[in-house]
This record gives structure tokens, C-alpha cells and sequence, in this order.
């Protein structure tokens, strides 16, 4: 509790979804002050915003979670704005806090930047192994860069940054929206809408055969306020819940849950995605202790109960 009291914590997409849970888990923590910038005031692309930012937030710590980021489609769509507008805010942000003389900096990666065929489950000394899966390879790689330059900073100027590997987040606050919306919260509004409509079936993208592993987002926020605390190396560390489920059982317990009876037909002209996605995450209790605490399913329960609240 002692740590957070005196601390001002600049906190990048703070407005998001994991952001929301993030400065809320501080804000239980005692942190001193909270500054979240929002995208209208601060582009983040724009080194003149991030300077500025610097200056209004006076910052101890920086979480550097904002991103420009979506699922598969979103992915396919837009690899050229994926890639620059991360490159360019996770580089600025970074040098920034660098010059401004901020104590700590928390960059956030992503799992899109292992390679598309790491052994399972994925070890953080696997990371340079390969080419990520090509449908978010531009995002991932932009991200992976963070932890380059987080290593080269901390060896020629002592700057302490780390970086986090999240797995796939979900829970309530997520986004829905069918354009740009991950795997669960598709499957979930699929599934509502359906029942609602009483649609025969539902349709989704690829063979159900790709695996995947999640992690609730209050767990995330809870990992990283734990890694700003007690984490000061420059190995990258995995965040995730340690289990591994096929989209096809995924969209099968997703059905039942929100009561959908109709068939689940699959449409293998979309992308799987990387073939598989689990996590060692031996490193993240060992170094900072810890440990996802939310059972899949409660979780799921969760965030369709949020999604149908939301709708009214």
C-alpha cells in the first residue's frame, strides 16, 4: 500500500479497457495521483504531444498501455497504421521519459509478438525464434520493438523499464464493436444476437482448430500494478492464465452460456490466426508474484452479463 502513496503514475490509454481496470486497482492501491490522457488532448504520435503531455503529468512512473490494436480483421485491414502509430507512440514515449527523468517505465507488449510456431507453452527466451503469424505480425513486431529499446536504454542509460507479455484479455469493459472486437466478445454478441433473433446459426471465422489462452482483465491490471512495484529487469515477462482452449470448444461453452442452441458453422475462408497460444508464466510469480486468480468460465459469466447490461 506504501508504494503507490507518494507516486504520480502517468497512465497511457488509461480510458481503455484494460487502462479502466488498471487505475482502478491503483487507485484501491492508494496511488498518490492518477494522470490518464486522453487521445483528443494528447496524439501520441506527435512527439510535440508527448512532450507537452510530460510536462502536464510530471510523472514517477509511466504505464504505457495505449495501442492501436484489434482482432484478425481489424489486423488485416490496417498493417500499416498498426505498425506506425505504435512504433511511433511506444518510441516516443519511451525517449520522452527517458529525457524527462521518469523513475520507472512499464511498457506493454503483446503475445502477436512471438513467432507464429513457438513451442507450447511459449517461453519468453522463445521470442526472437521466428515471424510472428502473419495476420498481426505489423503489430506485433511494432510492440516487440518496446522491448528492444527498453533493453538498450537500461544498458547505456540505466533507465529502468520493463517489459509485460499479456495473453488475450476479455472481461467486462471490452469491445464489441463486429469490425474490430477480439475473439471472445465476437463469439458473445454472435451468440446474444442470435437467441434474441432466433437465428437458426451463427457463423465464424476460421476451423475452431486454432488455440488460444485468456486472461480476465482485472488480473491483468492486477499483474501489472505488481510488476511497476517489484520488478526492475530488462528480461520481457509473460502475463497470462496458464491454460489453453480450441476457438471451437470456446464457441461451443460461449453458446451454452448465453443460451444459443442453434449450429456453429465455420467459415475456413477466414484466418485461424496462429495455430496455438499458451503461456509459461513461471517468470511472473517468480519475479513479482503473480498468479491469474479468475475461473474461465466465471469470468466469461461476467463479461455477458456486462454485455447484455449494456444493451438494455
Amino acid at each position: 500500500m506504501n508504494f503507490y502513496k507518494t507516486k504520480r503514475v502517468l497512465a497511457t490509454g488509461g480510458a481503455g479497457f484494460l487502462g479502466r481496470s488498471v487505475v482502478e486497482r491503483l487507485g484501491k492501491l492508494g496511488c498518490g495521483e492518477i494522470f490518464v490522457p486522453r487521445s483528443a488532448d494528447y496524439d501520441l504520435v506527435d512527439v510535440r504531444a508527448v512532450k507537452r503531455l510530460y510536462r502536464d503529468a510530471c510523472p514517477d512512473i509511466v504505464l504505457h498501455l495505449a495501442a492501436a490494436v484489434g482482432g484478425i480483421g481489424a489486423n488485416r485491414e490496417n498493417p500499416g497504421r498498426f505498425f506506425y502509430e505504435n512504433l511511433m507512440m511506444g518510441a516516443q514515449m519511451m525517449e520522452e521519459a527517458r529525457v524527462f527523468g521518469v523513475e520507472k517505465f512499464v511498457a506493454l507488449g503483446t503475445v502477436c509478438a512471438y513467432p507464429k510456431f513457438t513451442p507450447v507453452p511459449f517461453r519468453e527466451e522463445n521470442l526472437w525464434d521466428g515471424y510472428p503469424e502473419e495476420t498481426n505480425a505489423p503489430y506485433g513486431l511494432a510492440k516487440k520493438m518496446l522491448l528492444v529499446q527498453s533493453q538498450a536504454y537500461r544498458e547505456q542509460y540505466g533507465f529502468n523499464s520493463i517489459y509485460l507479455l499479456p495473453v488475450n484479455l476479455y472481461g467486462p469493459g471490452d469491445n464489441f464493436d463486429p469490425d474490430s472486437s477480439h475473439v471472445i466478445p465476437a463469439l458473445i454478441r454472435k451468440c446474444v444476437e442470435a437467441t434474441e433473433k432466433k437465428d437458426p446459426s451463427i457463423t465464424v471465422w476460421g476451423t475452431g482448430t486454432a488455440t488460444r489462452e485468456f486472461l480476465y482483465v482485472d488480473d491483468c491490471a492486477e499483474g501489472i500494478a505488481l510488476a511497476a512495484e517489484r520488478y526492475n529487469k530488462s528480461d520481457p515477462v509473460n502475463m497470462g492464465a496458464g491454460f489453453e482452449i480450441s476457438i471451437k470448444d470456446l464457441a461451443t461453452l460461449i453458446a451454452r452460456l448465453t443460451g444459443f442452441g442453434g449450429a456453429i458453422l465455420w467459415d475456413p475462408s477466414k484466418p485461424d490466426g496462429q495455430p496455438r497460444r499458451r503461456l509459461d508464466t513461471t517468470r511472473a510469480k517468480e519475479e513479482f508474484g503473480f498468479t491469474a486468480k479468475t475461473p474461465f468460465v466465471e469470468g466469461l459469466k461476467r463479461t455477458i452479463k456486462w454485455w447484455r447490461g449494456q444493451r438494455g
